[in-house]
């Protein structure tokens, strides 16, 4: 595997080797030892989730606040998305900054955020199949989000405006600068 660094630190693009020929291809999602090794992260997931979104659907900008903070680790198996991982840790140099790339089923990149990173993505295909792995437990009365329209972090999601479909509780989260980051870098 490659793994990319971005301008956040601890945010990688993750490239895995593709073998292919004429029957398919096969890779390795996830190997910890090469992970750890690539990254210096030791990392334990406990839990895989996996959604089925159509065009313009926008999920995020979530995370869960600690001490159910979790990493990610995030992929698409259909389709493609924009994926956007933002820096929420106080103290950070990147605090308030995002890095956003394109995963998709054709270039099997991933995409891995450590805790005090708000996560979301939008569906820029007809329809996607995303999965992520979490290194903490789902723990609903933790979440935490930051609204995806924040004008300070100013986000081109690649869609239109008047396509994006959001679900109500992401229709009304605050902007990064109204909330009390419980992340220190």
């Amino acid at each position: 595997m490659e793994v990319i660094k971005t301008a956040i630190e601890g945010v990688f693009i993750i490239e895995p080797r593709v073998f292919g020929d004429a029957r398919g291809y096969f890779f390795e999602s996830f190997n910890a030892r090469e992970f750890a090794q690539a990254t210096g992260i030791d990392v334990t997931f406990v839990q895989d989730n996996e959604s089925m979104s159509h065009y313009g659907v926008l999920r995020g900008l979530h995370y869960q606040h600690p001490p159910y903070a979790q990493s990610k680790l995030v992929r698409v198996v259909e389709g493609s998305v924009l994926d956007v991982a933002v820096d929420i840790r106080k103290g950070s140099p990147t605090y308030g900054q995002y890095v956003a790339v394109e995963l998709s089923a054709e270039n099997h990149h991933q995409f891995y955020m450590p805790k005090g990173i708000a996560h979301g993505f939008s569906v820029l295909s007809e329809k996607v199949i995303f999965q992520y792995k979490c290194d903490e437990f789902y723990a609903p009365q933790s979440e935490g989000a930051i609204a995806w329209d924040d004008p300070d972090l100013n986000i081109d999601w690649l869609l239109p405006r008047d396509k994006i479909l959001l679900s109500e509780k992401d229709r009304h989260h605050p902007c990064l600068r109204d909330v009390e980051s419980p992340f220190i870098y």
